[in-house]
């Protein structure tokens, strides 16, 4: 009995010290897991204070995502404010993105402010949208607390001197020079928002660009110091109907900046946190290259986090085009949408479904002169081949109404077609003529099979159809006759966005050798994420005019301003998402106009039909009720004559993807907004690809498959997942276009496509990275928990172990213990 007794003392000290080993330890999962709480439930609503000449106690601005910020857009809305007047002649909001590591907020100087070039029509020359401090009338007296403020005179201009300016102090390096010094942000590159508009109601909103240390160095926001990344802030000054020296705004509005010392008295500030910056692995991790489709980077950017603390392997998405990833699979994995179509003594190539998504129109079109989105736009598809074929007068360059070879009954833009007003009747009243001019539409260069997927969309629609091929639409209008030659409404090969007009002009005539063609004005983007950005900024690098006293000479224009922007890009949904951009209706070939979301991806997927290697044809014509047409299923294609070494961490990845991947949410290793969770049977094809990729023999060959399933439905019937965040994602190259070299796995080496037969080769630019402390309390509370079991077993089953030991010495029958127990490994599935 002794012994029993201490048996069980022994095992229930071991199991409580387990227990509170585990309550007291906290969480494992890294800093990922915490900052998903966080994140989901992050906005924060700000008051507004009584002001010293306009009071706005009553303000309220919500920033509905303050934590897990990368470059994104973030929605603000706001209450209690006054309408605002006129053409921004007062009551409006300026917005801006600071830096600074006082806990009471940012000074002045540290705020990305004043280089808005590009201002709304009525208040081109007031200095609202400038770091002048004091006012552009004759008639304004000085705020007196300017005077506080040590401003210097900029070189060669001692008026600027009684004026006040205030110089941008960047992180590190020297503060600016005077309000014309572009060294650290220009019109192109800055998020400020100096104009944003407040209804009857007193409400308002508008989607912020919040930029990290990627897109603004400068900034520095989410630069890792330490153990934590840095955090900025977002400023909102309200601007009421009084200047800074108290005088009413008047006809002529107001005049000075948010920076003057008065107004910034005003301001609300908040914090914000944003996901660390630089390599999400360790860098002594294998590389892993990863080829393809752009369509599934905020996916691949966001299982990688999660992946590389599991796994010692980091895998590296290389984006291009499907054809050229679909060329890569003997060396690599390749993500494509089309199958890999492997010659019968080739190696067998495996296809896993990694996600569902879909090509979307994204758009930034404001409300006349206010800062709130349209929540609808439609497009059909005659409508976006005008759109492709710059089939519009002001879609091509040169001056006045008529341009180009285009016939005079063709509109000068979208907005301005009859066919778009019949689908759009909101554009009939409220838009002034010149106001919100469509830029065309953006498109990225290359080809990609989602182009292919366009384009077959409009060669089965028969009125697209026809304007491709030349006929006029019921309004007299015609197809650009220099894309004629192209047969765009039969050629089923085309997977690109030809500018196949040779239209150009001299914008200047001071520099008449200076022609603008097509491209030039209407320039193409360097991927689709490039398209969201600038979409968002409201810039797709259209040009004005010529810098004829540049060396060399240079075109110039300007974003559009707030409350004029009207902006279309062909993008992913998760692009548009991460963006906050809207995304266009369209009408499918059940004659539905959907839009692209989870319950439309779903519907599509339901409704496609198997093809070569099990790969879903993703035919945009087929009559499904309620699916979106540009719905994408992007696969993992991989051949089984990889070194045994890549085929299990290439398998590895797909098993991920295809089960913890799956979970829809914004934190590392949850599936982004934009995309549709998997299928339950194309998680299964998943699974099935990835056991055998792993456990592929050498020899094996393409003859050997069963290939083709031909006929039948998906069997779709997945489930449905809400919109989040992505945590992953790549830097874009700047607005200015030019390519991006974007990768989302935070690696920058480029590894040899295939390493060793064996798949063993290490990354050459390797170095050793420690175990996090989240890592080692992980091991602890493993071990932990093994032991808790091990005593809660040793507390029950000891008295009984020692009673059948009695039972043995004793040769009593019913001694002999039957069966046995089998552990079952571990690893992700």
């Amino acid at each position: 009995m002794r012994t029993q007794r201490r048996v069980r003392l022994i095992s229930g000290l071991t199991a409580l010290l387990a227990a509170v080993g585990l309550v007291v330890l906290p969480p494992s999962g890294g800093a990922g897991q915490a900052r998903a709480a966080e994140a989901e439930d992050s906005a924060f609503t700000a008051p507004g204070r009584a002001g010293r000449y306009d009071d706005f106690s009553d303000l309220r601005v919500t920033v509905h995502q303050t934590r897990g910020l990368r470059g994104q857009g973030v929605r603000i809305s706001w209450t209690g404010g006054k309408q605002t007047k006129g053409s921004f002649e007062s009551n409006f909001l300026q917005i801006m993105q600071c830096w600074g590591d006082d806990p009471s907020g940012p000074r002045r100087e540290q705020c990305q402010f004043g280089k808005i070039q590009a201002m709304p029509d009525g208040i081109r020359n007031r200095g609202l949208a400038s770091s002048l401090v004091g006012f552009q009338s004759g008639e304004a007296q000085f705020d007196p607390d300017e005077n506080e403020y040590p401003f210097a005179p900029a070189p060669g201009d001692p008026t600027q001197g009684e004026k006040g300016w205030v110089p941008f102090r960047p992180v590190s390096g020297a503060p600016t020079t005077g309000p014309n010094d572009h060294t650290y942000f220009t019109q192109f590159t800055t998020n400020e928002q100096p104009f944003l508009s407040t209804g009857p109601d007193g409400t308002g909103e508008a989607v912020f660009e919040v930029q990290t240390a990627l897109e603004s160095d400068h900034l520095d926001c989410g630069a890792v110091e330490g153990a934590a990344a840095r955090s900025c802030w977002l400023v909102v000054v309200p601007r009421g109907e009084h200047d800074a020296n108290g005088q009413l705004a008047g006809n002529n509005g107001l005049a000075s900046s948010p920076l003057s010392a008065s107004n910034w008295a005003n301001r609300i500030t908040v914090k914000l946190e944003f996901e660390p910056i630089g390599a999400s692995c360790p860098l002594d991790l294998r590389v892993r290259p990863v080829y393809g489709s752009e369509i599934l980077a905020e996916a691949t950017g966001s299982w990688q986090a999660a992946l590389c603390e599991s796994k010692d392997v980091s895998f590296n998405h290389i984006r291009q085009g499907e054809e050229a990833a679909r060329g890569q699979v003997g060396t690599g994995l390749g993500l494509t949408i089309a199958p890999v179509e492997a010659s019968e003594d080739s190696d067998k190539v495996v296809h896993a479904p990694m996600a569902v998504s879909g090509l979307v129109i994204g758009y930034n079109v404001e409300f006349p002169r206010s800062s709130k989105q349209l929540p609808r736009l439609r497009l059909n598809a005659r409508l976006v081949a005008k759109l492709l074929t710059s089939s519009y007068h002001h879609d091509l360059p040169g001056q006045g109404a008529q341009r180009g070879d285009l016939p005079k009954e063709n509109p000068r833009t979208l907005r301005h077609d009859p066919e778009f007003l019949e689908l759009n009747p909101e554009f009939r009243q409220g838009w002034p003529p010149e106001l919100n001019m469509p830029a065309g539409i953006m498109v990225p260069q290359g080809n990609s099979d989602y182009a292919r997927m366009l384009w077959r969309w409009l060669q089965n629609d028969k009125h697209a159809r026809e304007f491709l091929s030349g006929k006029e639409d019921p309004w007299g209008a015609k197809v650009n006759s220099h894309f004629l030659a192209l047969h765009l409404e039969k050629d089923d090969a085309i997977s690109d966005f030809p500018k196949a007009d040779p239209v150009s002009y001299a914008p200047d005539p001071r520099c008449p050798e200076m022609k603008v063609d097509l491209i030039d004005y209407r320039p193409y983007t360097a991927s689709l994420h490039d398209s969201g950005l600038r979409a968002r900024k409201g810039y797709n690098g259209q040009k004005a005019g010529a810098d004829c006293s540049s060396d060399p000479r240079k075109l110039t224009g300007d974003a559009q301003p707030a409350g004029e922007r009207f902006q279309l890009a062909l993008v992913d949904a998760a692009t548009a998402a991460r963006y906050g951009l809207g995304t266009a209706e369209l009408r499918n070939a059940d004659g539905d106009w959907v839009k692209p979301g989870t319950t439309s991806f779903n519907k599509a997927v339901a409704g496609m039909k198997k093809g070569p290697e099990g790969v879903l044809d993703q035919d945009p014509t087929l009559r499904t009720e309620g699916a979106y047409p540009f719905t994408t299923v992007i696969y993992g294609a991989a051949s089984t004559g990889l070194g045994a070494e890549l085929r299990r961490d290439y398998a590895d990845l797909i098993r991920y993807a295809a089960e913890p991947g799956q979970q829809p949410g914004i934190e590392p290793g949850k599936l982004p907004p934009g995309y549709a969770p998997l299928t339950g049977e194309l998680r299964s094809q998943a699974l099935e690809a990835a056991d055998e990729l792993a456990e592929a023999q050498p020899g094996e060959t393409a003859g050997a498959s069963s290939g083709s399933s031909e006929g039948g439905s998906s069997g779709g019937g997945g489930t449905s997942g809400g919109d989040a965040a992505a945590t992953g994602g790549a830097a874009s190259g700047g607005p200015e276009g030019g390519a991006s070299g974007e990768s989302d796995s935070g690696t920058t080496a480029s590894p040899a496509p295939g390493g060793a037969a064996d798949g063993s080769s290490k990354d050459t630019v390797a170095r050793t990275g420690p175990l996090t402390p989240e890592k080692i309390l992980g091991i602890i509370r493993w071990v932990l928990l093994a032991t808790l079991i091990a005593g809660i077993v040793g507390a029950v089953a000891g008295p009984v172990l020692l009673r059948v030991g009695s039972m043995r010495a004793a040769g009593a029958p019913g001694s002999h213990l039957e069966g046995n127990s089998s552990v079952p490994q571990g690893g992700i599935r």
